[in-house]
C-alpha cells in the first residue's frame, strides 16, 4: 500500500480534484496550516486523515507530513494537482517493486488554463519514493526529498493547474525567488555581474526553445519570459541579500 500526503491551506477550489484522483490507492494525509475556507471539510468528507501543524516552511511541512504517513511508500500531490490515470496506474506497479527506492514524475503543467504542447520537455520531480529512505531539506521553495538508492522515470505525469493566471504565476516568481535567493545566500553562493546580465536571455532561450514552449503559442512565449524573470530575479535577490548583510556590519 502507498500513503498519499499534501499540504494545504485555503485550497477549497482544489483539494476535491485532487484527492479524487487518488482514491483508492491508500492512505491520504492533509496537513493543514489554517485554512478559513471549507479545505478541511472536504478533505475529511473524502476520508482523508487531516491535521494542523504551524507553517514552519515547506521543506519542514512536507517532511512532517511524510512522517505522519504509515505505508513504507509516499507520494506527495500539492492541493492544485491530480494523477493523471496513467500514472496511478504505473505507481500502484512500482510499489510492489523491492528494486528501486523512488521515481521521477514528469509535471504537466496548465497555464492560463490551457494544457501545455504534449512534447514541450516536462520538469520532473522525485514525488514517490520509500518512506524510510527519504527526507527533505530546509529548502524554503521547490523543495525535493532527497532519496537513498535507485531512482527510475516515469512516464505519466501529475497535473498541475496552479497557474491559473499571470497574476498568479508572477506573485509566485517573486514570493519563490526571495526564498531561494535567501537559500543561496546562507550556503555562501555570491552573485557576479555576468551572470546578472546573461542569466535572463539564457533563461529564456532554455525554457522557450531547448524546452519547446514555443510550440505553445503566445502562451509559450509568455511563460518563458516569465520563467526568464524568475531566474534574474533569484540573482538579482541574491546581490540584495549581500548589500544587506554589508550594511550590518
Amino acid at each position: 500500500m502507498i500513503s498519499i500526503y499534501i499540504v494545504t491551506k485555503n485550497e477549497e477550489r482544489n483539494i476535491e480534484r485532487a484527492l479524487k484522483s487518488v482514491e483508492g490507492m491508500g492512505e491520504v494525509v492533509v496537513v493543514d496550516s489554517g485554512s478559513t475556507d471549507k479545505t478541511l471539510e472536504i478533505a475529511s468528507k473524502l476520508n482523508a486523515k487531516v491535521s494542523f501543524h504551524e507553517w514552519l516552511g515547506m521543506a519542514q511541512q512536507k517532511e512532517h507530513a511524510k512522517n505522519l504517513c504509515t505505508n513504507d511508500w509516499v507520494l506527495n500531490l500539492d492541493a492544485d494537482e491530480e494523477l493523471s490515470p496513467e500514472l496511478k496506474s504505473e505507481i500502484l506497479e512500482v510499489i510492489q517493486r523491492s528494486d528501486i527506492s523512488g521515481a521521477n514524475i514528469p509535471i504537466e503543467e496548465y497555464f492560463l488554463g490551457y494544457p501545455i504542447h504534449q512534447i514541450t520537455k516536462k520538469n520532473s520531480h522525485v514525488r514517490l519514493f520509500k518512506k524510510a529512505l527519504g527526507s527533505y531539506g530546509n529548502e524554503r521553495f521547490h523543495e525535493t526529498p532527497t532519496v537513498e538508492g535507485k531512482i527510475i522515470d516515469l512516464k505519466g505525469g501529475i497535473r498541475h493547474y496552479g497557474e491559473t493566471s499571470i497574476d498568479v504565476k508572477v506573485s509566485k516568481i517573486n514570493l519563490y525567488s526571495s526564498g531561494k535567493a535567501i537559500d543561496k545566500f546562507e550556503k555562501g553562493k555570491r552573485s557576479s555581474i555576468l551572470k546578472l546580465i546573461t542569466i535572463m536571455p539564457l533563461a529564456f532561450i532554455k525554457s522557450y526553445f531547448i524546452k519547446r514552449n514555443l510550440l505553445n503559442g503566445k502562451r509559450g512565449f509568455i511563460g518563458s519570459m516569465i520563467n526568464a524573470f524568475y531566474a534574474f530575479l533569484k540573482e538579482a535577490k541574491l546581490y540584495e541579500a549581500e548589500l544587506k548583510s554589508r550594511s550590518k556590519k
